[in-house]
């Protein structure tokens, strides 16, 4: 079984969007494991990182995929840190420069800028994608 981690700042706070994640981490329950790790503060997050040695940042200046692609890189990631993945989401001020440059990868959602709620139910939902995909599930068209 795969094992994600999602170290991010700040809560879920809305409960709609605490019932999508929840409704992703059940599709996903016999594929992977989700863990979300959530810090008042970058400081905060940036202390509990020091211990973790590979870890995939979301910025907006990281690279852009298609779904496909991320499947892809998704599988490989997976591969290359042996099942066990660790994704960075930034506060409102983004990801700091020390943290970025010990990462394994920026990823890009979107140029545009998301919120950190917004971006954990979009990467949840990537994620979920990028497992179809890769089953060859009818869930991509």
């Amino acid at each position: 079984m795969y094992k994600i981690k999602i170290y991010s700042v700040g809560k879920t706070k809305e409960s709609w969007l605490q019932e999508v994640l929840i409704e992703y981490e059940t599709r996903l329950k016999n594929t992977l494991s989700i863990e979300w790790i959530l810090y008042k503060s970058t400081e905060l997050l940036e202390s509990a990182l020091e211990k973790q040695e590979h870890f995939l940042c979301l910025d907006p200046e990281g690279k852009q995929y298609t779904s496909p692609e991320f499947s892809s890189s998704f599988i490989h990631w997976l591969t290359q840190f042996h099942s066990r993945l660790c994704f960075v989401i930034g506060g409102a001020e983004g990801i700091p420069p020390q943290i970025k440059k010990r990462a394994s990868s920026l990823i890009s959602l979107s140029k545009m800028t998301l919120t950190h709620q917004m971006t954990r139910l979009i990467l949840i939902e990537q994620i979920y994608r990028a497992l179809e995909i890769e089953k060859g599930s009818a869930y991509h068209k």
